[in-house]
């Protein structure tokens, strides 16, 4: 895997279509390869159980749209997510409530001619003739009432050449309807025993189909509700502060800069900085961290969090689409239209089922008509019927998209953002696991936890020098005797010169003296004497401390003892991953006696030491050569180059824009805790995935040869066409229903 951020995503513009008319999983194939072959796109996705398509590229809206339309089907832009939202939430209340109508008129024709069976006789006699064509008109007029969708979309493929579920079904309740016309005006034409109806199967067909579409839809609703939920964090309005005094404005209307108030209940309505007072936010439905946290002046605060205790103000920075929450539910939904790899099996399924089930049933219909039992004709009519109605793919062509959609939602609401679908299916394949050190495992945030003077110097004397000499540099380490100089309040000198030895230390001037900061082989290249704080750094080292070497004018004034303790939750979270089967490994530059002290507490199986940026990507590389499937885990930028080279690239971090940009999977709560809730979700994503597409591929392996008859001379077993359509209803909503099961999706503690 090449993580490569600018062709991940910024494949040019991305534009959001709403699409009505998909019912299949080949309704799908023919609409992304109709966008696809617009000049400028770049890459399509269309999501059936959303009804939507993202496309990337540079092509204009209005071609994309006209191509959607010569596919046959209906297509709307869509530039905000509260508007998709409100017309998507629309569009499925009407098909609900269409579908729920058309299904239950459709019901009582059907079983008012099925008791009327049971009651009376279902073949043409002279006697009954003419009621017969009057119930034969008043089903068609029902038909097309209530089915006028798959005949209407049936003619469109047609024209075109192609074929859909609704091919399936217009093609088994019109030949069933055809049929029991022809018998009512030529009943002479056929044998006596040829002369049964199917006026109550085509109406009872197009009922359950309907009532089935109604229950899928309801289940298409709820698989989005983690979604939903996300978009409910933005509150409509603001308390903006002015020269006007206070007053609450709609959100549209928030400009970068001004002054927003809040106060304990309210939800944050953009991202900002705090400038004055102070409270405690949950964060929950961002981080997926449960506690409140924290905020002061100075402390960033984000849209879609609500104040528990406080009052404060603070200054807008990023508004509308540039919060953190609009990015995370842009990411949200362009992973939920994403496709995993082993969701293509039925996308290549779906480009030929339906040609294929019209050849079966055919030749179905022609062995049972020429070597079947009497009455052929009428066999030859049910088993065609029947094969057509049991096996349309719309199971097959829901069963990744479902999973997906509620999968990558509930990893939301857990703090985990998923970039796209195939990652999760790379994520539940892997191994090994292999983590950053500082800043991943530990908090990054080193403390001088010791400090030992030699040759005369005194504490405060090798503190205040040590940290004039680190106010030029930016690693951590510098940071921690720096913090040190605050806690004692000392008044720090500027050095005269300041250098920074690579993978070595500082080195500069002040008050005229030469220093020199950092690890022994910067004081043996100096030929510095430490002989005399060799057992306490030994000791020190192997206590998983990383010991920091002073010198003043050659000679060893001080050691600064450093530690980087652990995340509080690192090491139940590295047992839960142990627990699930993982290969735990550190990857880190710090020194081997450190990294083993730490990796010793925390757990970890292997340990990689002494290692420089760029050479993490090699050491990732040896790992696969060696057969391992590999997850890193660091902090999206400065391990770039070993995440680009995993197989699973995860960053840890708050939600920045940079780490959510870069990395196949991001933690949007700095803890350990999130990466095993990710990998063990990604797991359970990829077994729902596979159960649905097992339950879609053996529901059609076993449907068609029984509707086909293959039961018949073992055991006298003949399915009525109603019941394939029944069973075809029945396969979609078992799909639906069981992809909604990983929105409460617990992991394991």
């Amino acid at each position: 895997m090449n993580l490569d951020p600018v062709a991940a995503e910024n494949q040019g513009d991305q534009v959001t279509l709403l699409l009505d008319g998909l019912s299949c999983a080949a309704c799908v194939l023919k609409v992304q390869k109709a966008l696809q072959a617009v000049p400028g796109v770049n890459n399509a996705q269309v999501n059936l159980a959303e009804r939507t398509a993202l496309v990337f590229g540079q092509a204009q809206p209005a071609a994309l749209i006209d191509a959607v339309v010569e596919a046959g089907y209906g297509a709307e832009l869509i530039e905000d997510e509260q508007i998709r939202r409100e017309k998507q939430q629309t569009q499925i209340r009407h098909e609900i409530a269409q579908r729920k109508w058309q299904g239950i008129i459709a019901l009582i024709l059907g079983f008012g001619l099925t008791f009327w069976g049971l009651f009376g006789e279902m073949s043409v006699t002279a006697q009954n003739h003419y009621y017969w064509l009057l119930l034969g008109l008043l089903t068609l007029a029902v038909m097309v009432f209530t089915g006028d969708h798959f005949y209407r979309k049936a003619l469109q493929n047609l024209r075109k050449g192609t074929s859909t579920m609704d091919t399936l079904v217009a093609l088994g309740t019109g030949t069933a309807w055809l049929y029991s016309m022809f018998v009512c005006l030529y009943p002479t034409f056929f044998p006596e025993n040829s002369r049964h109806l199917y006026f109550e199967a085509s109406a009872m067909i197009i009922g359950l189909i309907n009532i089935g579409k109604m229950l899928e839809a309801k289940a298409k609703q709820r698989s989005s509700t983690a979604l939903e939920r996300l978009l409910d964090l933005t509150p409509p309005t603001a308390k903006v502060v002015d020269e006007l005094g206070e007053r609450e404005i709609p959100l549209q209307q928030v400009q970068q800069g001004m002054l927003l108030r809040l106060q304990t209940g309210d939800r944050v309505s953009v991202d900002g900085i705090i400038e004055q007072g102070a409270g405690w936010l949950d964060e929950s439905m961002l981080t997926g961290e449960p506690l409140p946290v924290e905020k002061q002046p100075g402390d960033k605060v984000s849209a879609g969090t609500t104040v528990t205790d406080g009052t404060l103000l603070f200054r807008a920075e990023q508004i509308g689409s540039q919060t953190t929450l609009a990015n995370i539910i842009r990411l949200v939904r362009q992973a939920q239209s994403s496709k995993p790899q082993i969701g293509q099996i039925a996308d290549k399924v779906a480009a030929v089922f339906v040609p294929v089930v019209i050849g079966i049933a055919l030749l179905a219909a022609l062995i049972w008509y020429f070597i079947g039992p009497a009455p052929q004709l009428s066999y030859a009519l049910v088993i065609f019927t029947t094969v057509l109605i049991i096996a349309c793919p719309c199971a097959l062509g829901l069963a990744t998209p479902m999973s997906i959609i509620a999968g990558v939602g509930r990893a939301a609401e857990l703090g985990v953002l998923v970039r796209d679908a195939d990652a999760l299916q790379k994520a539940a394949s892997a191994d090994t696991v292999v983590f950053d050190k500082t800043g991943t495992l530990t908090k990054g945030e080193p403390l001088v936890t010791g400090l030992h003077c030699f040759n005369g110097f005194g504490d405060m004397q090798v503190i205040e020098l040590a940290a004039g000499l680190e106010q030029g540099a930016g690693h951590p380490l510098a940071k921690a005797v720096l913090t040190l100089a605050q806690e004692k309040q000392l008044t720090l000198q500027n050095p005269s010169r300041f250098n920074t030895l690579k993978g070595l230390g500082v080195s500069g001037i002040i008050d005229g003296k030469n220093l020199l900061l950092g690890n022994r082989t910067l004081m043996s290249q100096q030929q510095v004497d430490i002989a005399a704080a060799a057992e306490t750094a030994e000791r020190e080292s192997a206590q998983g401390a990383t010991v920091v070497y002073f010198a003043v004018e050659q000679r060893l004034a001080g050691i600064f003892v450093i530690r980087d303790p652990l995340r509080e939750d690192s090491i139940h979270a590295l047992q839960r991953l142990h627990k699930q089967g993982y290969r735990l490994i550190m990857l880190t530059g710090d020194q081997e006696k450190t990294a083993q002290a730490i990796a010793k507490e925390a757990g970890i199986d292997q340990v990689i030491a002494g290692v420089l940026p760029e050479g993490k990507a090699q050491a990732i590389k040896d790992l696969q050569q060696q057969g391992y499937n590999v997850v890193m885990v660091g902090d999206g930028i400065n391990d770039a180059p070993a995440l680009a080279q995993a197989d699973v690239s995860i960053a840890m971090g708050s939600g920045s824009d940079i780490a959510i940009e870069t990395a196949e999977l991001t933690l949007m709560r700095h803890s350990i805790s999130a990466v095993a809730d990710g990998l063990i979700l990604s797991k359970g994503i990829l077994r729902n995935m596979k159960q649905n597409l097992f339950g879609a591929f053996v529901y059609n392996a076993l449907g068609i040869p029984i509707a086909a008859g293959v039961l018949y001379p073992i055991a006298g077993i003949l399915l009525n066409p109603m019941v394939g359509g029944a069973a075809m209803a029945f396969s979609s909503i078992t799909v639906a229903s069981n992809a909604n099961r990983l929105l409460k999706f617990k992991v394991d503690d």
